[in-house]
């Protein structure tokens, strides 16, 4: 069932997501090399609990960080860890923020020191491919004319969707309804309607698309071993377009 969200409630997600978008931000300050995504979670931890902020997936399932850190090869979900990062890794850090009981979800990659040109056009595509998503995010259209967008353009830069792993609807729970797929034919599935909440995330492998899981039974990574990136946000849908929350 999907939860529509009164314009109250938008601008309390919208609080979260402001704290959110500002760690991001002091991340982007911070990452280099010789710094461990252990340090960067801790640092996030830090960071939320001085802002009366929760991290909504630490404890999530059993998971058990603040955020998650996926590096080079890893598509999502990866775990924070003491292995300091090298010049030339890519990084995403995935996070969802809770404050007072409200959610915003939202992941940046990063490059650590000097990275190939391979690897910054993975990132730049797969910027690119989030915000070409959520122009699709208007009233009347359907979840599959993101999905579409999301494919093609992706797909006409010669990399890869990954189709393991989907947005969601977001409020107070993290995961709602409807799923949101950045693969699919357009015209198909819900029509978006004015107060949904959604997460739009799309994950571009320089390969194939298929992944693995590691007997962590959480990590995901590229099937191939090459490098995979994710961008996400979280966006309400209104009368007059989308609204970023988690880009303030």
């Amino acid at each position: 069932m999907v939860i529509i969200k009164t314009r109250e409630e938008i601008e309390k997600m919208q609080q979260a997501g402001k704290i959110l978008s500002d760690c991001h931000k002091e991340i982007a300050k911070i990452i280099k090399p010789g710094i461990s995504t252990l340090e960067i979670d801790q640092f996030v931890e830090a960071f939320l609990k001085k802002r009366n902020a929760i991290p909504e997936q630490k404890g999530y399932q059993g998971y058990p960080y603040a955020i998650c850190a996926s590096v080079n090869d890893e598509i999502c979900h990866g775990f924070p860890r003491k292995e300091l990062l090298k010049d030339g890794d890519i990084v995403t850090v995935d996070m969802v923020v809770n404050l007072d009981g409200w959610l915003a979800d939202s992941a940046w990659s990063y490059a650590v020191g000097n990275i190939s040109d391979e690897a910054k056009e993975l990132l730049d595509v797969t910027k690119k491919a989030l915000y070409i998503g959520i122009e699709k995010a208007v009233v009347g259209n359907r979840i599959g004319d993101i999905s579409h967008a999301i494919q093609t353009y992706v797909e006409s830069e010669g990399f890869s969707v990954v189709r393991d792993f989907v947005g969601h609807g977001i409020g107070k729970d993290m995961h709602e309804d409807p799923q949101v797929p950045h693969f699919g034919r357009p015209g198909r599935g819900l029509r978006l309607m004015e107060g949904m909440v959604l997460t739009i995330e799309p994950m571009v492998n320089i390969g194939t698309y298929g992944c693995k899981i590691d007997d962590n039974q959480w990590t995901a990574r590229t099937l191939d071993g090459k490098l995979s990136a994710q961008y996400e946000h979280t966006l309400a849908i209104t009368k007059d377009g989308p609204i970023i929350i988690t880009e303030q």
